[in-house]
């Protein structure tokens, strides 16, 4: 490995080459910053990433000549852009995203990538993002690192030893961060309706934000819980610190907190470094079904923009415009519900911000399904739990205008009639 200059680092970068940029919390700035700098060079460089924190200049139309996005999650900073017809959208399970590049259906050129110091014995670590990232350094043609005191050494998939790095600037910044956010009323009522649906001994998935922030709060009295979740922030510590999570009675894994990636606070980073309790892992392993399934009792709750009266769920899209990904949603709906005693959960307030209602007839036009209407076990809202398996069309129209906010459910009634000519 050899350690130069961002800018000599960044040289190596030809046009016309796919660049993978470090996932997450883990996106390497001052490469992205010294690639910038080049643009006036480069033309019809491919950006492909999933979900990164911190600028993405690429993506600003004054550089569409240099750089295209090809992302495979939108994040709020290419948010813009692909709406916009700048960049554009991969729709992919994340557990299938490493085999894009392992097989070659979009071989990588240069990665960038975000790590800690190399150990005693030359191994660097990813840190905080193993997910997709691990799978674009084994494929990559070049591997292009910032190295940071500042980048947690995890256990699990993430490390690679520094032969396997091309070129590599050395920097001391701290990592991009997230804060926790205030939880509303609303958003306690949903925590608390999921964590009556979790029993003790499961094995949970969740994502970020402030639902799943809240229904980790209410599960404090809960005992032996495992956690197997392609990613997880702050929360999680004040669960552990209760003695709520031992991973017990978890298959694979047992006493061992599995992921593929972390995005938090500082407090965060610094309780998963050199943390043997914590593994991150390849999320082609990670969310892959067949090892989601083995464990006990997995129950999985993410969220959604809208849910139709059948159960369809919308959560990536408004209508025709993206906004986030299909991300690892389905792989873990799947999982949770092959799991012996699994219950996958769709959890989501009942109005949006602006009161409108977000369990509706028919989902946007253009919106896009994320998870079908077969795969959907239970919807949640701050007014209850929806229990859509096994019902028919009809009873699930019934289950969903129940937990619907009052002021909407009338008009939920009427549209449930006209469609099924018979609602009662």
């Amino acid at each position: 490995m050899k350690k130069v200059s961002a800018a000599e680092v960044v040289s190596v970068i030809r046009s016309g080459d796919r660049v993978f940029v470090h996932s997450v919390a883990a996106a390497p700035q001052q490469l992205i910053q010294a690639m910038m700098q080049r643009a006036g060079e480069l033309r019809n460089v491919e950006i492909v990433s999933i979900h990164t924190e911190g600028k993405a200049p690429y993506a600003d139309p004054q550089y569409r000549d240099s750089f295209h996005t090809n992302a495979m999650f939108v994040g709020g900073n290419i948010r813009k852009a692909v709406q916009s017809g700048e960049a554009d959208y991969i729709p992919v399970f994340l557990s299938e995203v490493p085999a894009l590049f392992r097989r070659n259906i979009l071989p990588v050129d240069v990665a960038l990538i975000h790590v800690s110091p190399p150990d005693k014995h030359g191994f660097c670590s990813l840190g905080v993002s193993v997910d997709v990232s691990l799978s674009a350094v084994q494929t990559a043609r070049k591997v292009l690192a910032q190295i940071n005191p500042n980048m947690p050494r995890t256990h699990g998939d993430g490390l690679i030893h520094m032969s396997k790095i091309d070129l590599a600037v050395e920097v001391d910044e701290p990592l991009l961060e997230m804060r926790r956010p205030q939880l509303s009323e609303i958003e306690q009522a949903i925590g608390r309706n999921c964590a009556e649906l979790v029993e003790d001994g499961a094995t949970l998935q969740m994502g970020i934000g402030a639902i799943p922030d809240a229904v980790l709060l209410a599960l404090k009295d809960h005992r032996d819980l495992g956690i197997h979740t392609e990613m997880f922030s702050d929360s999680l510590i004040d669960l552990i610190a209760t003695g709520a999570v031992t991973g017990k009675y978890k298959v694979k894994h047992p006493g061992k907190i599995v992921s593929s990636f972390v995005m938090g606070t500082k407090k965060l980073y610094d309780f998963i470094d050199d943390n043997p309790q914590v593994v991150l892992l390849d999320v082609a392993y990670v969310n892959d079904t067949a090892v989601i399934r083995r464990n006990p009792r997995v129950t999985a709750i993410n969220s959604a923009i809208e849910v139709d009266l059948t159960g369809q769920v919308c959560a990536d899209s408004i209508g025709t415009r993206q906004y986030s990904g299909v991300g690892g949603q389905m792989d873990f709906i799947r999982g949770a519900s092959l799991s012996r005693g699994g219950k996958p959960v769709i959890a989501l307030p009942s109005v949006t911000r602006h009161g409108e209602s977000r369990i509706v007839p028919l989902l946007k036009e253009g919106a896009g399904v994320v998870t079908t209407r077969a795969h959907v076990h239970y919807i949640v809202t701050e007014w209850g739990v929806a229990n859509l398996y096994g019902k028919n069309l009809r009873q699930r129209a019934r289950a969903m205008i129940e937990i619907a906010h009052p002021d909407h459910r009338e008009a939920l009634e009427k549209a449930a009639f006209e469609r099924f000519r018979r609602f009662d």
